[in-house]
């Protein structure tokens, strides 16, 4: 992989520093699959994973820090995240990302864990002509009762143990990154968070992955997908928990690349 490197985004009104990380940018005809990290993701967090996918799958790949996270620009002091924080990544920080890029005439692979799981599909609805195909892995599409308790047990565990110290290693500001992802959760209002009915405009391939043994939400996420995009492909992991591609990597390896370079075959 590349040294990190930054794209400077205007966003909520003031400019935004995006950290960025490029695989195999040689690659320069092969497909573009780019990383959407989980709720308190970055691009360090992703460790060895993507490269290894873009290896597979003889793809390049783009790693990124959403804003708040790694070393991109933490959260301003006063910035409260709404109901519509994932909306507004999708709607918003992606397009101006890829301008910055200069990937206007790109239609990337997004790969997308948890919270960018989400952002993929929110992408992917908005913009159904600019994105090749989604691979989800434990994504959101609803709230349930299970992913509440369990971000509630991780706000437990920021105030009373030494989560900050480890989070630290991969953002410049753990509370920025903790407590954006946090609150918004855990605001009652969020309860009624629901994109299914988005879903009905995908149109590109979507392969949707969960562990079995997923501690923050149940296999009805993903199914909730397969019932409303047609074609979609579930693939659902035993001994797996909510980062498939930490607990069973190979696995997740095999299949996203098998996924990719059909779906390259079929519309080649």
């Amino acid at each position: 992989m590349s040294a990190p490197a930054f794209a400077t985004i205007g966003w909520r009104g003031r400019e935004v520093r995006i950290e960025c990380q490029w695989i195999a940018p040689e690659r320069g005809d092969a497909p573009l699959v780019v990383f959407l990290h989980e709720g308190l993701g970055s691009v360090a967090m992703w460790k060895d994973f993507p490269a290894r996918l873009c290896e597979a799958a003889g793809v390049r790949g783009l790693v990124f820090s959403r804003p708040g996270y790694g070393r991109s620009t933490p959260r301003a002091e006063d910035e409260i995240w709404d109901v519509d924080f994932m909306h507004r990544q999708a709607h918003e920080v992606l397009p101006a990302l890829f301008s910055a890029l200069g990937l206007g005439h790109e239609k990337p692979w997004l790969f997308g864990h948890s919270d960018g799981g989400s952002i993929s599909l929110l992408y992917a609805s908005r913009f159904p002509d600019k994105v090749a195909g989604l691979v989800v892995l434990a994504p959101h599409i609803f709230v349930e009762d299970v992913t509440v308790a369990n971000i509630e047990n991780a706000r437990t565990a920021y105030l009373g143990t030494d989560l900050p110290q480890k989070l630290g290693r991969y953002h410049d500001s753990a509370d920025s990154a903790f407590w954006g992802w946090n609150r918004i959760w855990l605001h009652p209002p969020f309860r009624d968070w629901n994109i299914e009915k988005e879903l009905d405009a995908i149109r590109c391939p979507v392969l949707a992955v969960q562990g079995i043994d997923d501690e923050y939400g149940t296999l009805a996420q993903i199914r909730g997908i397969a019932a409303r995009v047609s074609g979609c492909e579930l693939l659902e992991i035993p001994e797996c928990g909510h980062s498939p591609h930490r607990d069973q990597p190979d696995r997740v390896i095999v299949a996203a690349t098998s996924f990719i370079t059909k779906n390259r075959r079929e519309t080649s």
